[in-house]
């Protein structure tokens, strides 16, 4: 197994690899093929694995923990999260949602407890008075250690944090070259252009205020699940510097883009949405890369980004 490099998950002691598997789409796979691809991974340094009880309408997990041969010995092994909240038609953070919720995550994933449990997207119905008492009673049972939320931004955070009793660690977020608002606005503060608008409130300096990492879901997509910028003609400048640079590096161009999101000082965790095990090895080699400053931005403006 390589060793990879590792990081500690927001303020917690939860120290994992740099890079995270996303078991999203592993539904979809023979079982052989899911074993091989989560063993790939495991070999290629990455430990922490990434889950929600909407993927596959819970058959990811299952077939996750068929795969691996969930038992004590292999559980010790990895980190495992898990999502919950959304529902079909509508988003759930009441008490006896989130509770029930992680009884089904963990019967699926046949283990006693999840590393940590993420509210899956805002619930604008959400009273966080609930979500305290859910979280108090999951992590008094030892069925969740850590928790935290995904596309959520600074006020809802500060809104939950009212009430729990536990620090939220993680904000999972869509970030990469074609999809870069976090780091927009940022660059564009008091200018009048559309990179300018603040859609996040902030959610980036936020979260390196408050400790909280941020991973990075679909890094290697363009838009909303529009698809992969990698080799895609929409995207010829990003594509000829990152296959520039990967063949600099002896590396593929999607480790240099993942290399990218690493780069960042907030100290973000990509999660790899692959199911291909050689791309997820070849991936996980970003975490031996440091780009450099002026390679950042090389990037950051192929991808059509403009610096003002």
């Amino acid at each position: 197994m390589i060793i990879m490099r590792q990081m500690n998950i927001g303020t917690s002691n939860l120290r994992t690899s740099v890079l995270s598997l996303g078991c999203m789409r592993i539904a979809e796979m023979e079982l052989k093929d899911a074993s091989h691809l989560i063993g790939t991974a495991l070999e290629s340094g990455i430990n922490l694995f990434d889950h929600a009880d909407i993927y596959g309408n819970g058959k990811s997990e299952e077939l996750f923990a068929e795969a691996v041969e969930m038992r004590p010995s292999v559980r010790e092994q990895m980190f495992i999260q898990s999502k919950c909240g959304i529902r079909s038609g509508s988003f759930d953070f009441s008490k006896e949602h989130i509770v029930t919720s992680v009884d089904g995550i963990l019967k699926r994933l046949n283990t006693d407890y999840l590393d940590m449990l993420i509210l899956h997207r805002p619930d604008t119905l959400v009273e966080p008075e609930e979500v305290a008492s859910a979280f108090d009673q999951l992590q008094h049972e030892g069925k969740v250690r850590f928790f935290g939320v995904s596309n959520q931004n600074p006020m809802q955070i500060e809104l939950l944090n009212k009430s729990l009793n536990q620090q939220l660690i993680v904000n999972q977020l869509q970030f990469g070259p074609a999809f870069s608002g976090m780091v927009d606005a940022g660059l564009h503060v008091n200018m009048l252009d559309q990179a300018a608008i603040n859609r996040d409130g902030g959610i980036l300096d936020y979260c390196r205020l408050k400790e909280i990492t941020i991973q990075t879901w679909s890094p290697l997509q363009y838009g909303f699940f529009a698809g992969t910028f990698l080799n895609d003609e929409a995207y010829p400048e990003l594509n000829a510097v990152l296959n520039r640079l990967s063949e600099e590096k002896s590396v593929t161009s999607a480790a240099i883009a993942i290399a990218w999101v690493l780069r960042h000082p907030a100290q973000m965790q990509p999660v790899l949405g692959s199911t291909n095990a050689q791309r997820v090895a070849e991936m996980a080699k970003a975490s031996e890369i440091t780009l450099s400053r002026e390679e950042w931005y090389q990037i950051y403006t192929a991808a059509g980004n403009i610096l003002p």
